[in-house]
C-alpha cells in the first residue's frame, strides 16, 4: 500500500509499505478520505511536535520517525481481528484517533482519558495514519457510521467532535448568543454544533470566503470582518447591550482573544479551542472585574457518538466545508501549500490515499 510519511520538518514522502496486520481486537480499514489538519501543517513547518523523533520513540506506541500522517479519516472495514464481533466487513466507519495507555480507563463514563499521560494521536504518534491506503485500529477507537452519510463528509466527524467537546465545555444553552473568533475549519464546525443546539452564532473572520461560507452554510447568523467592524460593539448591539453569553477562541491570535474578552457579558464563558504556540498577553484585570470564566478544551472525550448522531440525524450538514479533494501525489503542493500560503481560499481539503473517487 502507499502512505504519506513524515520524516521531519519539511520532509514528507510517499512510500510503499506492507499492508497492516489486523491482529486480535483490531479492525482493518480501507481509508476513503483523510482531512488535512492544522496540526499536520505545524508538524511540517515546525515539528516534530506531537510526532516522535528519529531517536526517541513515543512511550506508548513505540514509534519513531518516519510515521504515517493523518488523523481525520473515514473508511470501509475490510477485515476484523479475533474477538471483534460487533463490526462487520463492509461497514462504514470513522476513527477516534487516540493513542492512550492500556491502563487508562477509556470506558463510556470516563471524562478525562484525553488528558492522560503521554496521550497522542494515530497519524501523529504512530500506529499508522489516515494518509495511508489501509490502517488497523483497536476496536475501542472505531465508530460505525450510517451509509447514508457520504464517506467524504464522514472524514469531518473527527474535527466536528473537537467542536462538540468545546461546546460541551462551555455549558451553552439553547437561546444563548455565542461569538466565535475565527471561521477556519474548527471555528466553522464549532459554530455548526452551536446552531444545531439552537444557539445564535456571531462570527468574526478576516477571510471573505470563510465569512460567506459561514453564512451560506447556515452555521452563523452574523459574520463580521474585524478590520471594518467593531465586533464587540456589534455583539453588544445585537444583545441589547448585554454581550455574548459564550465565546470561542479558534485562532491563537491575540487581537481575537482581546475582542472576545470585550464582547462577552459579565460572568460569561470564554473557551480557548486553538493551540497556542506562544504565551498570551492576557488581561487578567478584565477577567477578574467582570468575573469571566476562562476554560481550555482539547480534542474530545466520549464525544464521537453524540457528534455522529448530529450528522446522521441531518442536524449538521458537513458538505459545505469540503473545499478541495486531492490524491496523495498532490499532498504537499496542492494541499499543504494551499493551506499554508492561501488558507483564506480553502476550508477543508480531503485526500484520497487510493485515488478512488477523485
Amino acid at each position: 500500500m502507499r502512505a504519506a510519511r513524515y520524516y521531519g520538518r519539511g520532509d514528507i514522502r510517499i512510500d510503499e509499505l506492507p499492508d497492516p496486520d489486523v491482529g486480535p481486537g483490531m479492525v482493518g480499514i480501507d481509508v476513503a478520505w483523510c482531512g488535512i489538519c492544522g496540526t499536520d501543517l505545524h508538524e511540517y513547518l515546525e515539528g516534530p511536535i506531537f510526532c516522535p523523533t528519529h531517536d526517541t520513540p513515543h512511550p506508548i506506541s513505540g514509534a519513531t520517525l518516519p510515521i504515517t500522517l493523518g488523523h481525520e479519516f473515514s473508511g470501509v472495514v475490510y477485515d476484523v481481528g479475533a474477538g471483534v464481533d460487533d463490526i462487520a466487513v463492509g461497514q462504514h466507519v470513522v476513527v477516534e484517533p487516540y493513542i492512550i495507555d492500556d491502563n487508562v480507563d477509556t470506558g463510556p463514563e470516563s471524562t478525562d482519558y484525553h488528558l492522560s499521560k503521554n496521550m497522542n494521536f494515530i497519524g501523529l504518534g504512530g500506529r499508522g495514519g489516515g494518509l495511508g491506503e489501509k490502517i488497523a485500529v483497536q476496536r475501542r477507537w472505531v465508530h460505525p457510521i450510517a451509509v447514508s452519510v457520504p464517506l467524504d463528509q464522514a472524514a469531518l466527524i473527527e474535527p466536528l467532535s473537537v467542536g462538540y467537546h468545546a461546546v460541551d465545555r462551555s455549558g451553552v444553552k439553547t437561546g444563548d448568543v455565542a461569538l466565535v473568533g475565527g471561521a477556519g475549519p474548527i471555528g466553522l464546525l464549532t459554530a455548526a454544533v452551536l446552531r444545531a443546539l439552537g444557539v445564535t452564532v456571531v462570527m468574526s473572520e478576516l477571510s471573505p470566503l470563510r465569512r460567506q461560507k459561514a453564512l451560506e452554510s447556515g452555521v452563523a447568523d452574523h459574520a463580521f470582518d474585524p478590520r471594518t467592524t467593531d465586533v464587540a460593539a456589534e455583539v453588544r448591539r445585537l444583545t441589547g447591550g448585554k454581550g455574548a453569553d459564550v465565546a470561542f477562541e479558534c485562532t491563537s491570535v491575540q487581537i481575537v482573544l482581546d475582542t472576545l474578552m470585550d464582547a462577552i457579558r459579565p460572568r460569561g464563558v470564554l473557551v480557548v479551542v486553538s493551540i497556542w504556540g506562544k504565551r498570551s498577553d492576557f488581561d487578567m484585570h478584565k477577567l477578574v472585574m467582570r468575573e469571566i470564566d476562562l476554560r481550555g478544551t482539547i480534542a474530545y472525550v466520549n464525544s464521537h457518538p453524540a457528534t455522529i448522531e448530529l450528522v446522521e440525524s441531518g442536524k449538521i450538514d458537513l458538505a459545505p466545508f469540503i473545499t478541495g479533494k486531492i490524491g496523495l501525489e498532490g499532498l504537499v503542493e496542492e494541499g499543504f501549500d494551499t493551506l499554508i500560503h492561501r488558507n483564506e481560499t480553502a476550508v477543508k481539503i480531503l485526500v484520497s490515499p487510493s485515488g478512488k473517487d477523485l
